[in-house]
Formats: C-alpha cells, structure tokens, sequence
C-alpha cells in the first residue's frame, strides 16, 4: 500500500486525445519525495535539452506535494512545471488553494499533460472518470468567470478548478494559471497552458488517502498547531511585520506598508519616494483595504488568513494575493485603490502580479524617452493611470505595441532596440524580478540572487535574518528559542553579525558563512516544494513551525518512508541539483548567474567572485557553475553525468567543461 501518495499519476496526449493512469515508482519517491522532486525527474527523462517552450513535447505537470491530502496544517500547494518560454529554462510554479488535495481525493499525484489540443478544451477529472470536453464557449472568458461557468455547466459547485485568461490563450510570456484562492504565476506556464489548448482543468475527488502512522501524524500535527497559537500570541519583536509573525505572508491582514512603500523602488526601479509615505496616507489606505476587503480567508486546512476577497463598487469580487495588492500601485505611481481595481481585471486576464506591472512601466519610460514614440502606441492616454489599463489590454491581446512587451522587458527591449535594452534592468535570467533598489552590496542576497533557479527571490528568502537586530542584548534574546536551525553555528554567526564595524556587511558574514545560510534557505524551500508546503509556514518565516527537525518525522509517519535529517538533506540536494542539470543542458552557465544590473548602487567585484567560486565549490559544481562527474555519482544521478559527457558540457577529466556556450549565445 502507498502512503500520502496516490501512487498513480494521470497521462493526458492532447494531440491524440489518450488519457492513462499510469503507476509510478515508489523508489522515485524515495529518491525524490515528490511534488517538484519528481517532476524534475520526469521532465529530465522526457524532455530534451532542444525542446522549444511552444512544443508539442514539452510538458506540462501539475504535481500534488507528497504529504497534500494529508491533515498536515498548510500543506495544499500545487507545483506546476514546465520550460518557460521567457527564460526558456525550466519552470516552477507553486499555487495554493484546494487543488492539490482535490487531485489526491481523486486518486492522482500529477496531472501530466503533454502534446496539443486541435481544439480548445478543458480537462474534467471526477474520481476515475476523466474527459476532454468542449472549451470553444469559454474562449476569451476571464480564468475566474471560466471556473465558476465550468462549475455551473457541472453541477459540480464543490470542483476545483485551474483556469487560465485570455492571456494564456494568447501566449503572453507572463501568463499564469488562476486557482481560486491563489496562481502559478512565475515563468509563464499560463502561455504553456494555453499553447497547449487547455482552458481549464477541473478536478472533483472524493477517495480516501492513506497515511502510514496515523496516531504519530496527529501528534506532530498537533504540535504544529500549537505553536502557530503561539507564535500568533507572541510576535518576533524587532523585525518587519511579514516575517514577525507567520502566513505567506499575511500580506492582506497588514495596513502599515511604510517598510515596502520605502524599501522598494516605483515605477520601472528608476525613481525612489523616500518621503512618500505619511500619516494621511496610512490613514487613507486603511480606509481603502478595510472598505475594500470583505473577509480575509485560507487555503486547504490552514488557519493563516493570508489571502482576502476584495469587493469594489462596480467590480465582481475576486481574490486577492499577497504582495500583489501593492505591484501595480508602484508601477503607477497611483494609490491603494486603484492597485486594487486593475489587479481585479489582471486576474481575469491570467497575467503574473508581478512582471506585468513592470513591464507596462517599461512602456511607460520608454514612451517618456521617445524610444516608443505615437506611432507605436496610437491613442495611448494622457491619464496615468488609464495608461496602465491601456496597457494591459494591449499585452493580454497582443494587439499592436502589446505583442512585442507581451514577451516580457527583456524580449521586448531586443525587438524594440534604439536603446530600450537599458531599461531592461530589473531581470534574472530574463524575467522581471521584483523592483528593489539597494545601496551596498548583500553578499547573502546576492548569492541567492545570483545562482537561484526559482527566479523569485521570496521563494529563495527566509529562516536567517535579513539584517542584524541592533544590540547585543537583541540578538542574545532571538537566539534562545531559535531551535529551527539545523546547526547552532547559524545562532554564533548571527550573535556576531554587527550593523557596523569589522562584522558587518558586506565582509560578514565571512564567504562561507553566507553559503551555510543560503543553502539553509534554499534546502527548506526545495523540501517545501515536494512536500507541498506553503512557504509561509516554513521556508520564508523567521521560526517557523516546519522545519529540518520535525520535516523527517512527517515524512516517516505520513509517507512510511524512513527518513532523518541526513537523507532529506541528501533527497534534496538530489533534485535541486537535477533542476540545475536539466538547465546546464539548456545552456545556463556561470555568466548567467548575475543578480539585476543595478540592484546595489556600491559592488565589490572580487568579493562577487569570491562567492560564487566558494559556493559553487560548496555545492559540488566546477567553475561554470556545472555540477561535477563526482558530486553527480555522490547523489545518484550518474545518469546525468553520463548525459552531460555525451553530450560535452562534461569531459571523462573531473571538474573540466568542454562547451562555454552560455544560455545568452543558445537563446538570442
């Protein structure tokens, strides 16, 4: 018998219309636990290195985490991937919601999609029944109207339901896939969707899900629970208030946004309001969220109210996510309201909150440069606001000026040229990152930056603090309950990390140090990412109440797989080296791992250097950033190794690179 996995993963060939439900391996789990572990396997196994985003063989998955479905408090993310059309590296995507315990209830752990539709359709999945049905009704209707029509046209008010806009029918690079409660947004998986000829998948499950130790699951889960309570109760004092307390994170419950509306930068990351910020206008954008907001809500058995419906005169009622309420407010230079307003038409559309109001700030400074002029946006509005609905409207249809920044910054800056590359700046890998403007040089931030592959930094931040508390005596009294880390070394170099003086930044933490802290970060968000956790309640939080500690015993008693610290440290570092594999064979190296142009104003360039050297070293990959014949065999993945010398990005010789070809030269 499985345990917390179905066990059974459902193959749809759009192209032929053939749907499978195919048994898995249960040593891939073992291996690779599940959810983004192994879907990386799969999309390694099956999907060369030369497939195009727009493909018939490129797929698309969606994933249930391993341990979803379970009555683990927050676990309920669903990971989708694929190769993204704007990186053109491969795509991950996490959403909320009910949908990945809803895909185990009937009795699948993916949903594998691949091939494409003749026609338009949407997937409808009840149990063992699966159909491709008629989608040509729903064709330009927006992803949240189309969910609640699928609904209707069901009989099924209790379905869970995928759905993209008109974006993703359009193939718009940001496209994302809306979900109810949440989105995949990152990496333009909605245009994938789309290419693919999928409207919607719609899932109704109502079977059983088996856990190995019951009695010994309840118990953790309960242990969770409790401390929520308590960190509900009690507050981490002198830090921001999305990381004192816990969610993903709590983002509609704050109205204090004088630490984002400061720290972050306006309109395209050119222009900065340090004084912008006042009493009147917190006590205005109070008035606009309480208004606006009619209850705050949760995923999939969680008690975290981080999400809200947002109810505006004029407007159906949407959900709204996160930091998003604040993304097109910034891009505008407008206010609350209207952030609110156009996020409710953008949600329709599919679009990611993030990229999107970037890039119509782009077109913005680019018109205002004269690099755009009138004749390639007639009737563009003089309203600066009107502007960013014209905008939209013309990216989502590609109409015009539209279907070029519909490629997103970096594409488009190419295709428009005359100097817009310039204006391209804010990008990783080629996607638009989120507008942050710094003064000196974070090593720590910079490495994540730098050689993350989640191109989202708030999936890559957490667990360490992002700044060192003032005093001594601060940092002495975080430190004493601080029982998350995986080893008391992260407790003395935070006791020693200074705002001035020889330990401060940039120079301290020292270069090993900063590789300790971000691998920490980025195993527990990798771990997330199989098991199916939402990162507000473990990789991003500071104390939060999964961890490296308790992540085994959930696993073990949930999964009946037997895991200790060691071997999940070991599984995921397996299939986060696998999703670099699978992008070292697209064409990443060293000289694409770079953080935004002018993201610090102050840069140390040998001390850069210094770092990706060390941790490239610390992670097992040679100088261009491609993990080693040895580090491979050390994980298991001698299957890569073997690819990669066939192939000549590796020689037999270890720690050497044959081809310096990097992802730039392949893709332009």
């Amino acid at each position: 018998m499985r345990y917390a996995e179905t066990g059974f993963n459902l193959e749809i060939d759009l192209s032929r219309g053939n749907i499978e439900r195919v048994a898995t391996d249960p040593k891939d789990t073992e291996l690779y636990l599940g959810g983004l572990g192994t879907s990386a396997k799969i999309m390694w196994e099956r999907v060369p290195p030369e497939t195009e985003p727009f493909s018939p063989d490129n797929l698309l998955i969606f994933s249930a985490g391993l341990l979803c479905g379970t009555p683990a408090t927050g676990c309920n993310r669903t990971i989708v991937t694929t190769i993204s059309p704007q990186t053109r590296l491969l795509a991950f995507s996490m959403m909320g919601g009910f949908f990945a315990p809803e895909l185990k209830y009937a009795g699948y752990d993916k949903v594998i999609l691949r091939g494409k539709s003749p026609n338009l359709v949407y997937i409808y999945i009840n149990n063992d029944k699966v159909e491709l049905r008629d989608a040509s009704h729903l064709k330009g209707k927006g992803a949240v109207e189309t969910a609640g029509l699928i609904k209707k046209e069901l009989k099924e008010p209790k379905a869970q339901v995928a759905a993209i806009g008109m974006a993703g029918e359009n193939k718009v690079y940001f496209a994302s896939i809306e979900q109810g409660r949440s989105s995949a947004s990152r990496g333009g998986i909605g245009a994938v969707m789309g290419d693919k000829g999928v409207k919607a998948i719609v899932i109704r499950g109502t079977k059983d899900l088996n856990v190995a130790r019951p009695a010994e699951f309840m118990e953790l889960c309960n242990d969770v629970m409790k401390y929520i309570q308590f960190r509900n109760e009690n507050p981490i004092p002198n830090v921001m208030p999305i990381l004192a307390g816990l969610g993903s994170p709590q983002e509609m419950m704050v109205h204090d946004e004088k630490w984002h509306t400061e720290n972050f930068m306006w309109g395209n990351s050119r222009v900065r309001r340090k004084d912008f910020w006042n009493d009147e206008i917190a006590a205005n954008w109070m008035k606009t969220l309480e208004s606006s907001r009619t209850r705050l809500i949760s995923c999939y058995n969680c008690p975290m109210k981080c999400g809200a419906t947002i109810s505006l005169p004029g407007l159906p009622t949407y959900m709204m996510k996160c930091f998003s309420k604040l993304t097109y407010t910034m891009g505008a230079f407008a206010d609350l309201e209207f952030g609110l307003r156009i996020a409710q038409r953008a949600t329709e559309y599919g679009v990611d909150g993030f990229s999107t109001p970037q890039v119509m700030a782009f077109a913005v400074e680019l018109y205002e440069e004269g690099i755009l002029t009138k004749e390639d946006m007639p009737e563009f509005p003089t309203d600066n606001e009107e502007r960013f609905y014209w905008l939209l409207d013309k990216i989502v249809r590609r109409e015009g000026i539209g279907d070029v920044l519909a490629n997103g910054t970096h594409w488009a800056a190419q295709q428009i040229g005359n100097g817009a590359e310039k204006f391209a700046h804010n990008n990783i890998k080629k996607h638009e990152q989120l507008p942050l403007k710094l003064s000196m040089l974070n090593p720590i931030y910079f490495l994540m930056y730098c050689t993350g592959e989640k191109i989202n930094i708030t999936q890559i931040e957490g667990q360490f603090p992002q700044a060192p508390f003032m005093t001594r005596e601060e940092r002495e009294e975080f430190v004493k309950d601080w029982f998350q880390v995986p080893d008391d070394k992260f407790k003395q170099i935070f006791l020693d990390w200074e705002p001035r003086g020889e330990k401060s930044m940039p120079f301290y933490p020292t270069v090993q140090m900063c590789c300790d802290i971000v691998d920490w970060q980025e195993r527990m968000h990798y771990i997330d990412d199989a098991l199916g956790m939402c990162a507000g309640l473990s990789s991003f939080p500071l104390k939060p109440p999964y961890h490296i500690h308790n992540y085994p015993k959930f696993i073990s008693a949930g999964a009946g797989i037997d895991m200790d610290e060691e071997k999940l440290t070991q599984a995921a570092k397996r299939y986060r080296t696998l999703v670099r594999a699978i992008n070292i064979g697209r064409g990443m190296r060293r000289k694409d791992d770079r953080p935004p142009e002018n993201h610090w104003k102050k840069r140390f360039p040998e001390l850069e250097k210094e770092l990706l050297d060390t941790y490239y070293k610390f992670k097992g990959w040679n100088d261009d950033g491609i993990p080693t014949k040895a580090s491979l065999h050390e994980l298991g993945l001698d299957y890569v190794s073997d690819d990669f010398i066939r192939r000549g990005i590796l020689t037999d010789q270890e720690n050497e690179s044959s081809k310096e070809t990097s992802a730039n030269q392949i893709q332009e």
